[in-house]
């Protein structure tokens, strides 16, 4: 299983990764070779796929790919790959995406496609939208591959009953090997495992989860593949957040002639449907593979279960890497303000991009306190990156001469000069600006507009304020573990927040504890609960209504923010879409 990371239309860049892959794999006297889903394309496609052009390049590169393997000596090794193809001989239907565009599988062998078959449930929630671009798929391909009936499925036909999962079932396949697009959030490794687990025991039979590694836009892919025996029993996994390939040996049952008939499967039987899914049966190879001894299979220990803080801010580290490296820039340039946030975005670019490729500019205001500045200054010394100095009071100071600003409107000001210099840095100098808002700031609208919203990625958009403390600590304390300095000063983690535009001003002036905040707003955002349960939670309901009326305000502020990696069940941005125009206001 290649666990790897592809980049969303770049056909022949993931080609390529794949013959790298599969010579590795045939090096390794791999039998089947299988890649995560859309893996010629890159996932997600999203829109792409209603584009006639795009589809038909797929197609072609995954004819080219099975050429090309055969040429380079890999044609006699079997390569699963997922890829963007369309139905053929069905007319176009209402409400199905122009041009029946399927999410497909392929299976790559001498020179030729053998196999194809698409995904059969399309999943149409949180982050995805299958509906809108793919048509379901109908038929399991069984292959009948050195003796042993392999079926194949895609993503979220693993995770559905019925359908793909029943009828490999029924045909008694001996592996069920599953191509996976599956991204990260917090918990989700051990829901997999017992997904996988539960399916292996519904079927009798293996399975074979390979997923993709990588960040791509907001969406993280941590890998974390992994294989379970017919009873269930994890065989081997491989690590998350970086690119693998596993090779496991399995000792798997022969295929059962009574299942496909009473005799050996011809190439493209037709079967009986099962739940809406046809199986398709393919004979490959009948004859067993000689005896050998087998390769100790790889189980990478898991973090403990307890702290999942680690792999978080692996996740954003993997995030920026790749939003960087694959939208072609080559450093980030942020705000240091001496403050959490800025401290740990800066950070995460740090361990991301490493320290000459991160630019910082300290921008202190007349209310800058003094140990904001050096606490910053500390942090640059820490980890050694590039930093300038701009004091923005003189040019704060002209544009009041312009136009008289007070209260808030005034403090905004300071904010979008920082944003403007920024910007001004990256066009000058190609950088990509990092904003370094909060989920929290960005529930309650705590975010100025063209000011600390400005920037091309957000490294913590998707962390509660409570969460940024904690990955601060977790990074320090690793730091310590492995005997360096750690990288954020300690009075940046332990001083209380403030946005420093006015003097003595502090978070809590206008909003409560974050640690009750937190809990306020993940019930709100992250399960939809009303005004009624909150307060049935025990939450102070005149406090219930006021976090309430402002996260529903700040609406347009949130439509407007840079992406950043998705780390939580719901982020802001594909998993939560709400009206900017509304005047529905909770009661209950």
């Amino acid at each position: 299983m290649a666990q790897v990371n592809p980049t969303v239309g770049d056909l022949d860049g993931n080609s390529g990764m794949v013959v790298d892959h599969a010579r590795r794999a045939h090096g390794a006297g791999a039998h089947l070779a299988v890649f995560p889903e859309l893996m010629v394309t890159g996932y997600p496609v999203e829109d792409l796929a209603l584009r006639n052009s795009f589809v038909s390049a797929s197609v072609k590169a995954v004819a080219a790919l099975a050429e090309r393997l055969a040429e380079e000596g890999l044609g006699e090794l079997p390569v699963g790959v997922g890829y963007l193809s369309r139905r053929v001989g069905v007319g176009e239907r209402y409400g199905q995406p122009a041009g029946t565009p399927q999410n497909a599988f392929a299976l790559l062998y001498r020179g030729r496609v053998e196999v194809t078959s698409a995904k059969h449930h399309l999943p149409n929630y949180g982050v995805f939208d299958e509906f809108r671009h793919f048509v379901p798929g109908e038929t399991l391909p069984v292959v009948r591959l050195h003796g042993v009936d392999v079926a194949f499925a895609v993503c979220e036909d693993l995770w559905q009953g019925g359908g793909p999962v029943a009828a490999a079932r029924r045909a008694r396949a001996g592996l069920l090997v599953t191509l996976n697009a599956s991204p990260y959030e917090r918990d989700k490794d051990d829901v997999r495992m017992e997904l996988c687990q539960r399916r292996a025991r519904e079927m009798g039979a293996a399975v074979a989860y390979v997923n993709m590694s990588g960040g791509q836009d907001e969406l993280i892919f941590d890998g974390d593949s992994l294989i379970v025996d017919a009873e269930g029993e994890l065989v081997a996994r491989a690590p998350k957040f970086e690119e693998n390939l596993f090779v496991t040996d399995l000792a798997l049952p022969a295929a059962d002639d009574a299942a496909a008939g009473g005799s050996e499967p011809r190439s493209e039987e037709p079967g009986e449907a099962v739940d809406g899914v046809r199986v398709v049966r393919h004979l490959h190879s009948s004859e067993p593979v000689a005896p050998y001894a087998p390769e100790p299979p790889v189980l990478t220990p898991r973090t403990d279960p307890s702290s999942d803080v680690g792999e978080v801010y692996r996740a954003l580290v993997v995030g920026v890497r790749d939003y960087a490296r694959k939208n072609g820039f080559g450093s980030v340039a942020l705000a240091l303000s001496g403050g959490i946030d800025s401290a740990l975005a800066t950070t995460v670019a740090v361990d991301a991009l490493g320290p000459d490729r991160v630019h910082v500019l300290l921008l202190p205001s007349k209310y800058s306190s003094e140990h904001s500045v050096s606490d910053a200054e500390d942090l640059v010394k820490r980890q050694g990156i590039t930093a300038r100095t701009v004091a923005i009071a003189p040019i704060v100071a002209a544009f009041e001469q312009g136009m008289t600003l007070e209260g808030v409107a005034a403090e905004n000001l300071q904010a979008r000069v920082r944003g403007t210099l920024l910007m001004g840095l990256s066009n000058q100098e190609n950088h990509l600006v990092l904003a370094t808002g909060n989920k929290s700031e960005l529930a309650t609208g705590y975010s100025t507009l063209y000011g600390d919203s400005v920037g091309g990625f957000a490294p913590i958009k998707d962390c509660w304020k409570s969460l940024v403390w904690e990955l601060a600590r977790w990074r320090n304390a690793e730091a310590e573990r492995a005997g360096a300095v750690p990288p954020i000063p300690e009075n940046s983690i332990a001083k209380p927040p403030s946005a420093e535009l006015r003097p003595g001003q502090a978070d809590t002036d206008s909003l409560p504890d974050y640690d009750l905040l937190d809990g306020l707003l993940d019930a709100y955002i992250g399960t939809d609960k009303g005004m009624r349960e909150l307060t049935l939670d025990g939450y102070d309901p005149a406090l219930v209504q006021r976090i309430i009326r402002m996260v529903d305000k700040a609406e347009y502020k949130r439509r407007q923010y840079p992406p950043g990696p998705k780390i939580s069940s719901r982020n802001f941005g594909r998993d939560r879409r709400l009206p900017i125009t509304n005047r529905w206001t909770p009661r209950t």
